[in-house]
């Protein structure tokens, strides 16, 4: 039985993405790790390559800029580095995703427990959405809570639309769900990269026109729309340290600016009281 890990990135430098931290993270892991690279302004590429794990394969890829429609360009990427692996199972990363050091073990034997379990096609992470900063976590509706990250081959598994989870021949996975989490860190930035991601990553959706009256023409980001948020009291996976440590930018979060639409008031009400999520997104077929 063997594990590959699998990623793309571009512009990773550029836009402060914890790229080298998300590789870092599984590469205990697995037995090799694909990574699809953009053509990029940046050293992106070289970081990579001075990372000098054997486990590493690097494909270098241009973007088909003419996918800029609903991110598909996303799932592209990631289905060219998927196309790559040789493992029995594929463990996904996206750029801003890590993993915790103390969740590894729990990742093996699941892999090993459903290796032989054909039903099993994949299994599902929970997720902790970081925001502003490193302390706190997003809990409104806008945050999704759970997504398939690990995926066995051979089966026809291909990127979603977007690249946020996956399905074969359009149908939703047969997933088991681990006590396991994904540490999303893509809303942890300074307000001034935030507002450059933005602008650039909205174009993977929208029209240029879209995303100028979108973002104005401020040059940093305002954190204030992140809706409901918690303080995290966990640790951070090892491999972030560093990057914690030279956060540079002031966050601050005040409940009283939340202003919630009233349906979205009402339905997290009822979520509060009954843990129920009423029209939750899922992709996956849990068995």
């Amino acid at each position: 039985m063997t594990i590959s890990g699998f990623s793309f990135v571009r512009n990773g430098v550029t836009f402060d993405y914890p790229f080298l931290e998300s590789i870092s993270s599984i590469l205990p892991l697995c037995d090799e790790f694909v990574v699809a690279v953009g053509q990029a302004d940046d050293d992106t590429l070289v970081r990579i390559q001075q990372l000098r794990s054997p486990k590493i394969k690097i494909i270098e890829t241009v973007w088909d800029e003419s996918l800029r429609t609903r991110g598909f360009v996303l799932a592209h990427q990631t289905n060219i580095a998927l196309d790559h692996v040789t493992g029995d199972w594929a463990f996904y990363l996206q750029a801003d995703e890590v993993v915790h050091e103390n969740d590894l073990p729990v990742i093996k034997d699941a892999v090993r427990q459903f290796h032989d379990d054909r039903s099993v096609e994949g299994l599902l992470f929970t997720y902790k959405h970081f925001y502003g900063n490193y302390d706190y976590v997003g809990t409104s509706r806008r945050w999704y809570r759970h997504e398939i990250r690990v995926v066995r081959t051979g089966i026809g598994v291909r990127s979603w639309e977007d690249a946020q989870g996956f399905r074969i021949n359009g149908r939703k996975l047969r997933v088991r769900p681990l006590n396991a989490s994904i540490y999303h860190y893509g809303w942890v930035k300074s307000p001034e990269t935030q507002m450059a991601k933005q602008r650039s990553f909205n174009r993977l959706w929208h029209s240029d026109r879209w995303v100028e009256q979108k973002l104005g023409e401020s040059s940093t980001f305002d954190y204030q729309g992140g809706t409901r948020l918690a303080r995290f009291t966990g640790t951070h996976p090892a491999v972030m340290s560093e990057r914690i440590r030279a956060a540079n930018w002031t966050f601050r979060y005040d409940p009283g600016r939340v202003r919630l639409p009233l349906k979205d008031a009402i339905l997290e009400w009822i979520e509060s009281k009954s843990g129920i999520r009423i029209g939750e997104y899922k992709n996956y077929e849990l068995i």
